[in-house]
């Protein structure tokens, strides 16, 4: 923390409740000896016979309860709180802004969890946002920009060239979309998306890779958040439709959700703990339709494990909540990652303490999931076969060349130490 930086002591945590397009004030965060403790309001609480009824912001860490709630073991802020804060990307955006710092300097400096949550765009993942008013809300966002412009945008944060406000607000507007990527949010018509850039720090086209494996897992039948390729300023731009935004006549209704480490009680210090049969427990107990969700994410599992994509930590699932159940969103990051060899791991855990990206792996938790070996094979046997049925159209609506097709295929995309059984 900078000296002249300014600290602040609490925030207004402001909820938007199911099929609501204006948000009401929900409770008060305070800082409290370095950590970040929850109170929900006399007034929210009092919403128990209202038309629109308070929901708990998610009732196994913070229930509708008076008085200031108990964290967690091991956290130092509520899981569902920390799910609204910005990650790597955005952080480096608020320093960038708040302190014009070079490149590297953004790398070891670090503000407050308020200053983060205060700071970053309100048009953050979920249904929450964060003001420094309990009676007045006013959103932090910017009117929709030229991708060339966003593009130039992240370029300068990247080198560390402070933004002119013009920029900066464009930018600073998606700055509470998780994830270490350049990204900005953007609005067409009844469709909000993110738009993910292409980093001055690749090798390869990351964003192109982004795009095949999410139009793959769509075309296997997977649950995944629809994604378009678009070209700004000779750059290649991902666009990821948002499915926690719905367009009705009255405005934006923001859906609840809470990521997978919150459901395990985890924060991002202990993610290393966790595991795709500790997902599926609480799927088992606690989610909506459990034994579609279960085939479901065990397909993606799979999935993930045929693409490359080893980026599948906790943060990286998410559930909706209604107050009351859980079911799980569209997948979403689905991005295969680059490879020397041929041994991989998964960033959660699979079996027991066995991460190994091998189709065998999963084979040993499919019980977990309620599934026979056949029935796991038989969803290993699909998915490679619809994968090479329709790689090579998906390359093409990919513009992808020759040479990029010949560094993904075998290597990123079933190679062939995932794909032993």
């Amino acid at each position: 923390m900078m000296p002249s930086e300014k600290q602040y002591g609490e925030a207004f945590v402001w909820i938007w409740l199911p099929e609501q397009t204006e948000p009401v004030v929900a409770g008060r965060l305070e800082a409290d000896n370095g950590n970040l403790l929850f109170n929900y309001g006399k007034s929210y609480l009092e919403r128990v016979n209202n038309v629109t009824p308070a929901i708990s912001i998610y009732k196994p860490e913070l229930p509708l309860e008076a008085g200031a709630l108990s964290l967690l073991d091991g956290l130092s802020m509520p899981g569902c709180i920390r799910d609204g804060a910005p990650d790597a990307w955005g952080r480096r955006v608020i320093i960038n802004k708040k302190l014009g710092l070079k490149g590297a300097g953004t790398d070891t400096v670090e503000l407050d969890e308020l200053t983060y949550l205060l700071e970053s765009g309100s048009d953050r993942i979920g249904a929450l946002d964060f003001q420094l008013s309990s009676s007045e809300y006013e959103p932090r966002r910017a009117t929709n920009v030229p991708l060339e412009e966003l593009l130039d945008s992240a370029a300068r944060v990247e080198k560390g060239i402070p933004l002119n406000p013009e920029l900066d607000m464009a930018l600073y507007h998606g700055t509470a979309i998780g994830g270490a990527r350049p990204k900005a949010l953007i609005e067409d018509n009844d469709k909000k998306y993110v738009a993910k850039f292409s980093s001055s720090t690749d090798i390869h086209s990351v964003v192109k890779a982004e795009f095949i494996a999410m139009r793959l897992a769509e075309l296997i039948g997977l649950n995944v958040a629809p994604v378009k390729l678009e070209m700004a300023a000779n750059k290649d731009v991902l666009l990821v439709e948002r499915f926690d935004r719905e367009k009705v006549a009255q405005g934006w209704i923001r859906k609840p959700m809470v990521s997978a480490l919150t459901l395990f009680g985890l924060d991002d210090m202990m993610a290393r703990y966790a595991s795709y049969e500790m997902l599926a427990e609480i799927i088992r107990y606690r989610f909506t339709n459990p034994k579609d969700t279960l085939q479901e994410l065990f397909s993606r599992l799979v999935f993930n494990i045929l693409c490359g994509n080893t980026d599948d930590h906790a943060r990286n699932h998410a559930a909706f909540w209604d107050g009351e159940e859980l079911s799980l969103t569209p997948a979403y990051d689905i991005c295969p990652q680059g490879r020397t060899g041929n041994e991989a791991s998964q960033a959660m855990l699979i079996s027991g303490n066995n991460n190994l990206s091998q189709l065998k792996t999963c084979l040993e938790t499919a019980h977990n999931f309620l599934l026979s070996e056949n029935d796991a094979r038989s969803i290993f046997e699909q998915q490679i076969a619809l994968i090479e049925q329709h790689w090579e159209n998906v390359c093409a609506e990919a513009r992808l060349s020759e040479v990029e097709r010949n560094l993904f295929w075998r290597r990123q995309f079933l190679n062939s130490f995932s794909t032993t059984s």
